[in-house]
């Protein structure tokens, strides 16, 4: 994917500067591929555990990502790896090959086995799944504080019924609600609100492979928006071109709401709070 320099601020809660080895404190050291995962591992880890994100530049693309000697030290020095799989972190995966590491992957834990979308930090029941494993794999390394990290799991999962019951809410109201994004990013998000994503498939892998939409995609696309055929657009603000930037204002133009995502978490918020900001704007744009 092509990312577009934007004044997203994320966080991690360790910073990659330091050298590698263990943790100083005795802790278990968890390594996330993105900041995403890592809170996710944050919430599971609590105080128990140390947790580093190596992607949290909202300007990098995880898919071409060369890891450092420095990240390179953390990866092999970590006793827990969390990453998102299926080709997105792949740099992560060729740092970890052929060594005997403790992982969580969510590609590999996902709900849904048949549906090979990427984006699975929009997907509830794979975050469900991610969290429990990992909760499962510190306990195996910290068995004392084992069930801390499994009530910290419980509570956080608990909490994503609220961003499910948003989603079942615009499904219940909206059902088979026509939108389009410029690339799938959102595709889980959709899925649990039981939207009918009409985005020309030709136009989304163009996008999603960094390469121009032919003139038809482009055109079929932009018809669904001066037709007034979809209710909203579901915008990655992390890929944006002069293409997708164009079809934005259309649907501006035609009174189509533009519902803005990104790939990292905003800044001050954590993965609860985004994706509930996340799915409430969707709502919001369907009223």
């Amino acid at each position: 994917m092509k990312f577009a320099g934007i004044a997203v601020g994320v966080a991690t809660v360790a910073a990659l500067t330091a050298c590698g080895g263990a943790d100083e404190s005795g802790k278990p050291t968890v390594v996330a591929s993105t900041n995403v995962w890592g809170d996710i591992a944050t919430a599971v880890a609590g105080s128990d555990a140390t947790v580093t994100s190596i992607i949290t530049d909202p300007a990098a693309d995880p898919h071409s990502h060369e890891t450092s000697a420095v990240e390179s030290a953390r990866i092999s020095d970590a006793d827990l790896i969390v990453l998102n799989g299926g080709g997105y972190d792949e740099f992560i995966e060729k740092a970890i090959q052929g060594k005997d590491k403790r992982t969580v992957d969510a590609f590999a834990a996902r709900a849904d086995t048949a549906d090979d979308n990427e984006h699975l930090w929009y997907d509830l029941p794979t975050v469900t799944a991610v969290a429990n494993r990992i909760a499962a794999a510190l306990g195996e390394v910290d068995a004392a504080n084992a069930a801390g990290y499994t009530e910290r799991a419980a509570a956080f999962t608990a909490r994503l019924s609220g961003i499910s019951a948003v989603t079942a809410g615009i499904a219940a109201e909206h059902p088979r609600v026509p939108v389009l994004q410029t690339e799938p990013l959102a595709h889980y998000l959709l899925r649990a609100a039981a939207a009918d994503d009409r985005t020309p498939h030709e136009f989304q892998e163009a996008i999603e492979q960094e390469t121009d939409p032919s003139p038809a995609a482009v055109a079929a696309t932009r018809d669904l928006l001066t037709g007034k055929q979809v209710r909203a657009m579901v915008y990655n603000v992390q890929t944006e071109d002069k293409i997708t930037r164009d079809l934005r204002d259309i649907a501006r133009a035609n009174g189509i709401t533009v519902v803005e995502v990104t790939e990292t978490l905003p800044k001050g918020l954590d993965y609860i709070q985004w994706q509930t900001a996340n799915a409430e704007a969707l709502a919001s744009a369907l009223k």
